[in-house]
């Protein structure tokens, strides 16, 4: 946890923010932003003043764009387009997702292009400094003009209404507020529309579940070179010149993992007999593939990164210009893409350490027990275990289906394409989870492969640990015992790991 604030200016933002903040990290709001923020104000004032149509300050909104609204009612405006679009259903979003979340559409509002008043920024900070983070369904965007929906349950708890995290629990905004020592704003003008129309609700849980990813990527890489040694494994697949022929960046790099961890280890003696010219290709083809992942997550998040720094709003106010524009920045089609692109790599990830997790456990192929059993017959050892790596692969298969292909309109067709980004976002999420089971899976059966063939101490540096750091928790399988304990020990491992690349 960083121990100077965060600075919040609209365009400072990047990725290794995100999981900070989400978190609990400190945050300042930067003056010359605050700056902006009111120049923008004033047009907006000077607009609403004049009486000219200017959407989402005098109108109604999407189909209702055509519908003028006095001055008497424009505030009511405001107020009722978070509460009819506060339209979320299911389980919560977590803690840390909601305050990303609500932080980064802070950072939005800091830009000086929603024409939002600096007290509503100075409130929203003090919001979630205070600890009352807005509690947000987890379903319910479309991704069309960003996380309407979303975001309409972030913008409740700041006017009293809606449901907030306080104090580890989720209990009526109104009442958060009250023990913070909080009051319920009054919108201004535009300013319920400026909390709503943007991608910050996706970009927290897929922008977190793509780090994830990335990191997972390179744990996958550590639990491979241990396989290779479970296995004894062909070296000669890792070298350098074969990887620099290609010149995939992610795959030269995931070739130096998988060697680096293998330095000193018993595989490097060139007197080995393997029981094949090459191996399969889940072992010999695991720089290919992962680093083929790792380039698509690096991908995925610079989209992230660049949306951090986004104007997410329509219209979008000029205060320089002295214009108010409107357009479709809300859309949330870069980040459904990024999110989809990102599932794909990750579930490959598991798809090939299933594979991997098979060779280790089918005698044909290990030249070991029958599923890593000290006494195959008698114990079944890690037999189902593979059967929930494949329960699992099965289902990231589902999951990895893109949701950016899909579209179903919205708004009298004045939504007519949307993104479905939230959707591909919650999708990353679960597939992260679910590879990280499977790479447990294979942690505990390459280490027990490693017992079975003697050379736990003759692993490599990086093996080694990574061995040790497993038999703290999870002893060698000696006679069979409930599978599912060392599972859950393992993927804690696992999640440590992870957490070490973010």
């Amino acid at each position: 946890m960083p121990k100077k604030a965060i600075l919040l200016s609209g365009s400072a933002l990047t990725l290794n923010d995100l999981i900070p903040l989400a978190e609990g990290a400190p945050f300042s709001l930067c003056e010359q932003a605050l700056e902006k923020v009111n120049s923008a104000r004033v047009l907006v004032e000077k607009i609403a003043k004049k009486g000219k149509p200017c959407y989402g300050v005098n109108t109604g909104f999407g189909l209702l764009a055509k519908e003028a609204i006095p001055p008497s009612q424009q505030k009511k405006l405001q107020l009722n387009i978070i509460r009819s679009h506060a339209a979320g259903f299911g389980e919560p979003l977590s803690r840390q997702e909601c305050r990303l979340a609500a932080i980064l559409r802070l950072n939005v509002l800091l830009k000086g292009r929603t024409g939002s008043t600096p007290s509503l920024c100075q409130a929203f900070a003090t919001l979630i400094q205070r600890d009352v983070i807005p509690c947000i369904p987890s379903r319910g965007s479309v991704g069309a003009s960003g996380d309407l929906a979303p975001l309409s349950h972030l913008a409740l708890p700041l006017i009293g209404e809606g449901e907030a995290y306080y104090r580890g629990k989720i209990v009526p905004a109104g009442e958060a507020l009250k023990k913070a020592g909080l009051k319920p704003v009054v919108l201004q003008e535009k300013e319920g529309l400026g909390l709503i129309n943007g991608t910050q609700v996706m970009i927290a849980v897929g922008g977190m579940a793509a780090i994830l990813a990335k990191s997972l990527a390179h744990v996958a890489s550590k639990i491979a070179a241990l396989t290779f040694e479970g296995f004894e494994g062909n070296v000669e697949a890792l070298h350098p010149f074969i990887h620099k022929e290609r010149n995939q960046p992610g795959q030269i790099s995931a070739a130096q993992a998988i060697l680096e961890e293998l330095r000193g280890s018993y595989l490097m003696d060139k007197s080995i007999k393997h029981r094949f010219v090459q191996d399969p290709y889940s072992l010999r083809c695991a720089p290919q593939v992962h680093g083929a992942s790792l380039d698509f997550l690096s991908f995925a998040l610079k989209v992230v990164e660049r949306e951090l720094s986004a104007a997410t709003d329509n219209p979008l106010v000029f205060a320089e210009e002295e214009r108010v524009l409107s357009g479709g920045n809300f859309h949330g089609e870069p980040l459904a893409l990024a999110f989809d692109t990102a599932a794909l790599a990750i579930a490959e990830i598991a798809n090939i350490s299933e594979r991997r997790l098979d060779l280790l456990l089918n005698p044909q192929m290990s030249g070991l027990n029958a599923f890593l059993a000290k006494n195959p017959g008698l114990e079944s050892g890690y037999m189902a275990a593979q059967y929930l790596a494949a329960s699992l692969v099965a289902e990231n298969k589902v999951l990895a289906h893109p949701a950016s292909v899909d579209s179903i309109p919205g708004n009298a067709g004045i939504e007519d394409h949307v993104s479905m980004g939230m959707t591909a976002a919650l999708k990353l999420k679960n597939i992260v989870k679910n590879v990280k089971a499977v790479l447990a899976v294979e942690l505990i059966a390459a280490a027990q492969a490693a017992d079975l063939r003697g050379i736990s101490k003759k692993l490599g540096k990086g093996t080694s640990a990574t061995y040790k750091r497993l038999r703290q928790k999870v002893p060698p399988l000696n006679e069979d015992r409930i599978v599912s304990l060392d599972i859950n020990e393992s993927n804690c491992i696992i999640e440590e790991m992870t957490k070490e690349f973010v």
